[in-house]
């Protein structure tokens, strides 16, 4: 039988609601897209968005 792995955030003490945030980037060498994956808080994701 294969395992589910799942990640809780929540059970630490103190931790904040995280989300997943991907963005989609183009790469200035090649010109080809590239992904961004990262955890941030919940309320910070729209920063991470924001920057480039």
């Amino acid at each position: 039988m294969a395992k589910k792995a799942v990640a809780t955030f929540s059970a630490k003490s103190g931790a904040k609601s995280m989300v997943k945030c991907i963005k989609m980037e183009k790469s200035a060498k090649t010109g080809a897209y590239c992904f961004n994956e990262q955890f941030v808080e919940a309320d910070k994701a729209k920063e991470f968005f924001a920057k480039k």
